[in-house]
């Protein structure tokens, strides 16, 4: 009788130790960019003993990046370094539960990032706009509250079908036939993709139609300015969140394509193109971050400072 591999046994082929590099290249810049901002803005925050509501969002937004870069390195090295943990641990389902809590934060919080900044920068003369203008700071503690409630229960759903995905598969498996297992499975996981989904989608949305109104906003306030030979100081500032925004809706928008095309890859294994998806989706919470910083001139002064400060002991060594 032969023996079954220890749980603990490595079985890593080379297309799975090309994957686990090229995810830690992805991730790790990432985790180290996001965590930047959560440091400085809790050094800050300790210092003034309050934060405003865009300190807020880049807070929550640089926890929720970390928490998920960190979760999902983790998932996929354990997942690709040591396969057999997928039958006889659930550690594999909680890593994954909370690498897609903290996603769908992710999504939401960056939504919400997008949307603060068409709501504190353009100018509309219409009342809804202009009440949000006003309440925006108020709402904004409760928006982010919402967004992790929500985020809580799309992935204790996953969590849960998963679960009972996998049970049924281990006791129908010897019971019906091949087939009959297979498309149960595959019903499940479509509830699944289809939720996800949905929630891409409603996030996506907030960001285009956040980055459009701005967009127009700015470029209305361009020209008005052009026409009557005006100067606003203020004017940097806007063309500096334009640029964020816009290269955010490019980046977001590559993303969204990114997360639907990884549903209709997910079943296929030692995929090129699965790989190429999943590097990006890793890659994504780190360059945006980085574009957030040069955005934001505290955390830019910070960073700048960091840099002079390791540039000067490396020089003095």
């Amino acid at each position: 009788m032969e023996a079954s591999p220890s749980p603990q046994q490595s079985n890593v082929t080379s297309y799975g130790a090309t994957t686990v590099a090229i995810i830690t290249l992805a991730v790790f810049p990432g985790m180290w960019i996001n965590a930047f901002i959560v440091g400085v803005l809790c050094i800050g925050w300790v210092k003034k003993k309050t934060l405003n509501s865009n300190e807020k969002i880049l807070l929550l937004l640089g926890c929720s990046r970390t928490s998920f870069l960190c979760f999902a390195w983790v998932y996929n090295f354990i997942s690709i370094i040591y396969p057999n943990f997928l039958h006889v641990q659930t550690i594999l389902q909680n890593l994954e539960s909370f690498a897609t809590f903290f996603n769908y934060s992710n999504l939401w919080v960056s939504a919400y990032l997008c949307g603060f900044y068409c709501i504190k920068i353009a100018n509309f003369r219409n009342r809804f706009f202009i009440y949000l203008k006003v309440k925006i700071d108020r709402m904004v503690p409760w928006l982010l509250l919402g967004s992790e409630i929500l985020a809580l229960a799309l992935c204790i759903i996953t969590y849960d079908v998963m679960v009972n995905v996998q049970r049924k598969n281990i006791t129908s498996t010897f019971q019906e036939n091949f087939w009959e297992v297979t498309v149960r499975k595959d019903k499940h996981l479509f509830s699944i993709y289809f939720l996800a989904g949905l929630v891409f989608a409603a996030s996506f949305m907030v960001v285009i139609f956040s980055a459009v109104f701005l967009l127009f906003s700015l470029w209305r306030h361009k020209r008005m300015m052009q026409t009557n030979s005006m100067k606003d100081l203020s004017m940097d500032a806007h063309i500096r969140a334009m640029k964020s925004v816009l290269s955010f809706l490019m980046m977001y928008s590559i993303n969204f394509l990114c997360l639907i095309l990884t549903i209709i890859y997910t079943t296929k294994k030692e995929n090129i193109m699965t790989l190429l998806l999943y590097t990006y989706l890793y890659a994504f919470p780190g360059i945006h971050s980085l574009i957030l910083i040069f955005s934001n001139p505290k955390l830019e002064k910070a960073l700048l400072k960091m840099l002079s400060s390791v540039k000067c002991e490396f020089s003095m060594k």
